[in-house]
Formats: C-alpha cells, sequence, structure tokens
C-alpha cells in the first residue's frame, strides 16, 4: 500500500511540475497542488541545517523513499540531494514505468 500511495505521488508530483516547467496551470489541480506542498514541506522539515540539501541523516530521518533511493537521486556523489534533483528523479521514473 505505501508503494502503491508513493508512485501516485510520483505521478502527482511529476505532472505538476511538467506544468509548473512549460508555464502552464498545475495539471490536476488542487491535488497536485497540495502534493507539491506535501513534498515542500516534508523537505524543509526534514532538511533540519536550512540549507536546501539534505544528507542521507538527514533523509534518513526525514524522507525515508528519498533515503532509500539516495544514491540513485545524488548523482554528483555531493553527500547531499535538492528538491529540484529529487524531483528530476521522480519524474525520470515514472518515465520508465
Amino acid at each position: 500500500m505505501k508503494k502503491m500511495i508513493a508512485v501516485l505521488i510520483l505521478c502527482i508530483v511529476s505532472a505538476g511540475a511538467s506544468a509548473q516547467s512549460a508555464g502552464m496551470p498545475s495539471a490536476g489541480g488542487p491535488r497536485v497542488e497540495r502534493a507539491l506542498q506535501q513534498l515542500q514541506a516534508r523537505f524543509a522539515s526534514a532538511n533540519t541545517t536550512r540549507d536546501g540539501k539534505l544528507t542521507r541523516e538527514q533523509a534518513a530521518a526525514g524522507m525515508p523513499m528519498v533515503a532509500s533511493h539516495f544514491d540513485q537521486i545524488d548523482t554528483q556523489r555531493a553527500g547531499y540531494v535538492t528538491l529540484p534533483q529529487i524531483e528530476a528523479f521522480m519524474r525520470q521514473q515514472m518515465m520508465s514505468r
């Protein structure tokens, strides 16, 4: 069930991010907006240093799904991930399914 919810959130975030990058109103309306807000809020909550970067430890504590895919998201091997990197990873995952 958790996996299905995660995939649904990935779909919603992906649609919202695509619509935003195209300069269009968010596809899916209020649901997409809420999902994006939840993602941003969870990221902000997990980002205890308030530097816009999540370390592996911060991700494990606040965003377990991100932590489980940390190495895939941190493609530059910087030791941290950013919200745009997480969104890009989610879009990539949706495209490969």
